[in-house]
């Protein structure tokens, strides 16, 4: 569904991704593992149109992506950025109409809507309280269902669980793991790389811009390197 091939990305004198290929088979959870500052946030931007490479191309079902943001949207590739993001002046209802600009059918939209609330109850609850009042994890949730009012075919989340409490991440995995389940192709960046990894179909290991490692999720769970460097375990 999405490949990505040799791209290289600048700011400035600083190489922020060289070289990095990639595949995200349709229907699967892919994630991007790495240290701060590896180039996993850039990585997502560049995918959704945010930041322009400086060579490599990346498609997006057989499409070349040179599109801007807003425009990569209508393709069906969504993206959830770091630090969730919400509109928080606005209602949690009004966000949620907000994630659904490209749509036309209003009678989907509210249609939609409701599929949210199912999804996440509390919304519902809080659907007139402006955004910026809700927990760290309702905000959270809020930004992937805002995300997911386009009705995209891919989603790439940018670290969902930064910033939240154990029990409120397993529920961020948990939807995660629900919309997955529904088709929904999913590439995520996330620091909890155990969690992350026992999630997803397929993994790939970003070091200073370069991809240094990839496999199944389960089998780096087991691998010696990943534990020593990313799961806080001895090899």
């Amino acid at each position: 569904m999405l490949t990505v091939k040799d791209l290289h990305v600048s700011y400035g004198h600083i190489q922020a991704l060289e070289g990095v290929s990639l595949e995200v088979p349709e229907g699967k959870i892919i994630s991007i593992i790495g240290s701060n500052g590896a180039g996993k946030t850039t990585l997502l931007n560049t995918i959704s149109g945010i930041v322009k490479q400086k060579a490599g191309t990346i498609e997006f079902e057989g499409q070349t992506l040179t599109r801007a943001a807003h425009q990569v949207v209508k393709l069906g590739l969504v993206h959830v950025p770091e630090g969730r993001k919400i509109f928080s002046g606005l209602t949690v209802k009004e966000n949620l109409y907000a994630g659904a600009f490209i749509a036309k059918d209003k009678a989907k939209v509210e249609e939609n809507i409701e599929k949210m609330y199912k999804m996440y109850p509390i919304l519902e609850k809080r659907q007139n309280q402006h955004a910026g009042t809700l927990s760290g994890g309702e905000q959270q949730m809020l930004a992937i269902c805002r995300g997911l009012m386009s009705e995209p075919k891919m989603i790439l989340l940018d670290e969902p669980s930064l910033g939240l409490a154990p029990i409120i991440v397993q529920g961020v995995f948990e939807l995660i793991k629900q919309i997955s389940a529904q088709g929904l192709t999913v590439m995520l960046v996330e620091q909890n790389a155990k969690k992350a990894l026992a999630l997803c179909d397929y993994a790939y290991v970003l070091e200073n811009g370069k991809i240094v490692v990839q496999g199944l999720g389960k089998e780096l769970l087991c691998d010696d390197r990943i534990k020593k460097a990313y799961l806080g375990e001895r090899a």
